[in-house]
């Protein structure tokens, strides 16, 4: 696991000025390679390459970075880990190919002069991102891994076109000046989460996980062509082919036989290893079968709450007992908690406002002290259909199909247009009635985007957004489309189950789920892996019909099986409950001082970002107790904190 970053410019470089851009750039990302620094150029070509290493395989020297193939034609700066190297390495040994030391980066680059950039992604099974150069062809690729368990950042700014693992690292540069992109705020607003390609710079992108992009300098402009090598499937959901002829017997053992090689894969390490374990169905079962696959207890790690509510230490200990884990478990306090948010701008260098980095981060801290890496559980709802929504969603769109489809588009167009004074004169008599405080308002112009959806595409995208209008709350701002907005992203021929699965694999879990875990633990200098997002145990999920997968209406039918082969099912059948903590009551309180300054209104006018009537407003009715903004406010509080550690006064 490390850090990656550089340029290409369209004219040949300074060599002076050029390194000591790099150096800028490698440090801003010291944090996800501490053990060493790498730098290569050629001023000639106008290429710069620097690596910031987390010695993790072959610790020494010759599995440092910048690496050169064996020929002098490639160089590359990964990030990542490529899981099956051994393999490939023996494989192009016997086709001729040597080996001066023993790390899977140098096995990368033999495969890429054997097979070919595509091809030898095609065959690795990891995570990754890297840029590679190619000096005879004087081009740059950039390519990410399936699921975009690694990330990559790039742009153009005065002449350059920059890369990097964080924006740090490209702001790092001192030409790079980013101008705030409104139209990505909006998308903030509406997940709590920047969805690729969009980020919160314009003219920057993330790479779309499962792409390469080929950069190359053209005269006065560089040309950019982007192309995908893989992309996840949905799953089937009616019987008829040979695919669904698969009995629930198979699916279990078919699960099981995949991730168990997963992990056994994911183990391989030069450095100590553990993995987080929170109770749960999914972390349980990685802890499970990597103790079956070690000698000795696995180290795992877990963090506790002093709220009741939302503890699932207890949980874990039970798990790690039963399993003879090594375990370690640290209970976090309400100080613990608001002492990370100071540091979450610097952490999550683009705003991003899933609440639970915060105990992420702080779990990441505690199995730092022990290893430098650690297997999680995460990808198991997306693929497995693990989510309370979906359920929810089919029963509530159910119920909202029962109206007309015209009074349905009558009724979206005349809440969204109509003044909240309106609909407030509206609703009085109900207040009265009621004789509630609630201000009904706000909440019906947003719940109308649910309950009057004119598709089901449009109802689940209600569903997962928290600001339902957000361009009516950054100023001068168009919402883009993403694949939940795009019809044409979602499958035609599947139930509407297994397309909401597909959507939030596609975004969802590259664009908050990995990026939570990836930027709390490289924030820590951990490496984190992933085995359920193995490319094999995938390709073995998406083989299964949906109706095995969720059997009875019980989510994460198959997992479960395959968990109560290690451990009873009283120890892990209850309840979901969340990596979660108190940001509604926090704001009430603890927090109430710390959200009011960066919601206040005069501050908000000098930006001249965000609407202060709609901000104020709703922080007041959430202040007041009369409606729960939480997570609302939150987006914005996290956009606010961002803008204060890295644009304002800049």
């Amino acid at each position: 696991m490390c850090g990656i970053a550089g340029f290409l410019t369209l004219q040949p470089t300074n060599a002076a000025q050029a390194e000591n851009d790099l150096r800028h750039m490698a440090r801003a990302i010291e944090h996800r390679g501490p053990d060493a620094e790498g730098l290569w150029q050629d001023a000639a070509a106008g290429i710069a390459l620097c690596h910031r290493r987390l010695s993790i395989i072959d610790l020494s020297p010759l599995g440092s970075q910048p690496m050169r193939s064996a020929s002098g034609r490639f160089v590359i700066v990964f990030n990542g880990e490529i899981y099956n190297y051994r393999d490939l390495r023996r494989d192009l040994q016997i086709m001729g190919s040597t080996f001066r030391g023993a790390s899977d980066t140098e096995v990368l680059l033999a495969g890429i002069e054997r097979w070919g950039l595509e091809a030898t992604i095609r065959m690795c099974r990891g995570m990754f991102a890297f840029a590679l150069w190619d000096t005879k062809e004087r081009v740059l690729h950039l390519a990410r891994d399936r699921f975009g368990e690694k990330p990559l950042y790039y742009g153009e700014s005065g002449g350059l076109f920059l890369f990097g693992s964080e924006l740090k690292a490209l702001r790092a540069h001192g030409s790079c000046r980013p101008q705030i992109n409104r139209d990505a705020l909006t998308l903030l607003l509406r997940h709590y989460y920047i969805p690729a390609p969009h980020t919160i710079y314009r003219g920057f992108f993330k790479l779309t996980p499962g792409c390469i992009v080929r950069v190359r300098a053209a005269g006065n402009r560089f040309e950019l062509q982007e192309r995908r090598y893989w992309m996840p499937q949905a799953l089937a959901a009616t019987n008829g082919s040979s695919s669904r002829q698969v009995t629930e017997a198979e699916a279990v053992d078919r699960i099981e036989t995949a991730l168990a090689e997963a992990v056994k894969l994911q183990m391989v390490a030069d450095v100590p290893l553990g993995a987080f374990l929170s109770g749960g169905i999914d972390s349980s079962l990685i802890v499970a079968l990597m103790q079956k696959a070690s000698s000795r207890p696995v180290q795992t790690f877990s963090i506790g709450q002093w709220d009741s509510d939302y503890d699932e230490a207890p949980f874990a200990r039970r798990i790690a007992a039963h399993l003879g884990t090594q375990h370690t478990e640290l209970t976090m306090t309400p100080g613990d908690a608001l002492a990370v948010i100071p540091k979450l701008p610097d952490i999550y260098d683009e705003p991003f406002a899933d609440s639970s980095q915060i105990p992420t981060y702080l779990v990441s801290r505690l199995a730092r002290q022990h290893v430098t890496v650690s297997l999680s559980g995460d990808g198991g709802d997306e693929l497995f259909g693990g989510y309370s929504q979906y359920p929810f969603s089919l029963e509530y769109w159910s119920r909202v199909q029962r109206m007309p489809a015209v009074v349905r588009a009558t009724f979206r167009q005349l809440l969204r247009r109509m003044p909240l004074q309106w609909i407030e004169l509206l609703t009085q008599p109900a207040r009265w009635v009621a004789r509630s405080k609630r201000n009904l308002a706000d909440r019906i112009k947003e719940r109308s985007a649910v309950v009057f959806a004119g598709s089901f595409a449009e109802h689940y995208r209600a569903q997962l957004s928290f600001w339902q209008w957000p361009g009516e709350v950054v100023m001068g701002a168009n919402e883009p489309d993403t694949v939940v907005s795009r019809r044409e992203e979602w499958p035609t021929d599947t139930h509407e189950f297994a397309q909401m699965m597909y959507i939030d694999t596609r975004q969802y879990l590259p664009d908050d789920i990995l990026v939570k875990v990836d930027r709390a633990a490289m924030a820590t200098s951990l490496e984190t892996r992933v085995p359920l997002l193995d490319p094999q145990v995938a390709a073995a999920v998406w083989s299964i019909p949906l109706e095995i997968h969720n059997r009875g209406g019980t989510p994460k039918w198959v997992l479960r099986q395959v968990l109560a082969r290690h451990v009873p099912r009283e120890m892990f059948d209850r309840p979901k409950r969340g990596f979660c903590i108190p940001v509604g009551r926090w704001l009430r309180g603890e927090l109430r001082e710390w959200a009011g300054d960066l919601l206040d209104g005069t501050r908000l006018r000098r930006q001249g970002i965000l609407e202060p009537r709609v901000v104020e407003r709703r922080w007041q009715q959430h202040r007041d107790g009369v409606a729960d903004w939480s997570v609302q406010l939150w987006t914005v509080l996290m956009f606010q904190a961002w803008y204060e550690r890295w644009y304002a006064g800049v």
